[in-house]
């Protein structure tokens, strides 16, 4: 998936990842997965997806800065 947030395009097929975490089991409704990629220059993005019940519903780009990047990877 891309997404260009402030003009910076984040790509996670270009990107790399740095920690998955998934909940559920494929073709759970409530399951979803949260990845955590780091571009080629630095930059950190989450991207996140699940099934129709879950937080995640929808396929989504976040871009997170370097602090709470660190601190996702603490929690997760």
């Amino acid at each position: 998936m891309k997404k260009i947030i402030c003009g910076t395009e984040y790509d996670t097929a270009a990107s790399t990842i740095v920690k998955k975490v998934t909940n559920g089991y494929y073709g759970d409704p409530c399951g979803y997965e949260e990845t955590l990629y780091v571009t080629a220059d630095g930059k950190y993005f989450l991207y996140t997806n699940g099934g129709a019940e879950s937080k995640y519903p929808v396929e989504k780009i976040t871009r997170v800065s370097k602090k709470n990047a660190e601190s996702w990877i603490v929690e997760n």
